[in-house]
């Protein structure tokens, strides 16, 4: 049987580092400082990827981390995703698994993945933010939020996206994905979203197709409705050339 690991956030900064080291760009003191620890959390049969994490009142780390079936192959995390959640008493584990929190939902929005989990504690309430889609496809991904006062669950969520796509011919009407939450202090409920333009991922014709950019929208309430912010999209790389772009953000 094989084994397919998620290796540490650590690891991935300092491989970022490297590469940033390769470009001659200042790299931080906090970036030389990481060390790689390779495999922390690995699932028989699974691909595991996407931890977002969390202590409780006790001081145990909590993951909540996408994984699907290694029978799907790599591109299993678009069409059979789940989201599950794991312990450990530090940051290294081991982690032992607890459930799976969120699972495809046939005939919502988030009928044939579940994946990016993103979790916050908000207002009293344990906010696990995540994208889901309906065909399998980038096109239908949208983000979505589950709620619960515990973090054993029961896990409330919506019927609905918390966020749609932008209008046709926008940056942003192809999808949304990969969300990034905070509270602000004066109040105000801010969510980042990664998203890129439909023609240009149809129609271009090179390896990586469409840009992908970050927006921000805004709400009075956790769960919405969220407002584009009027000058989006915020984190836009396009203009260095070689189509360079975002992937997964977090605040």
């Amino acid at each position: 049987m094989k084994r397919f690991s998620l290796f540490t956030l650590f690891f991935l900064i300092s491989l970022s580092c490297a590469q940033a080291q390769e470009q001659e760009v200042p790299v931080s003191d906090f970036c030389h400082s990481l060390t790689p620890l390779g495999r922390i959390l690995e699932t028989e049969d699974y691909y595991v990827w996407c931890v977002s994490p969390i202590y409780d009142e006790q001081g145990r780390v909590h993951v909540f981390y996408s994984r699907w079936p290694s029978t799907y192959g790599m591109g299993g995390w678009i069409r059979a995703c789940e989201i599950a959640h794991a312990v450990a008493g530090s940051p290294e584990g081991p982690y032992t698994y607890v459930e799976t929190v969120l699972s495809p939902r046939p005939g919502f929005w988030d009928a044939t993945s579940c994946h990016n989990p993103h979790i916050q504690y908000v207002d009293g309430r344990y906010c696990l933010f995540y994208m889901g889609n309906s065909n399998g496809r980038t096109d239908t991904k949208r983000i979505g939020l589950a709620t619960a006062t515990s973090l054993y669950g029961p896990w409330e969520r919506a019927d609905q996206p918390l966020l749609e796509t932008g209008p046709e011919g926008s940056w942003d009407d192809h999808c949304t994905t990969n969300p990034a939450f905070l509270k602000h202090p004066d109040g105000r409920y801010m969510l980042y979203y990664k998203s890129w333009n439909h023609v240009e991922y149809a129609y271009e014709q090179q390896d990586i197709r469409g840009n992908r950019k970050y927006g921000l929208a805004l709400s009075d309430k956790l769960d919405g409705p969220y407002i584009r912010y009027e000058s989006n999209p915020v984190v836009d790389l396009s203009g260095y050339g070689n189509n360079r772009q975002v992937e997964d953000a977090y605040v």
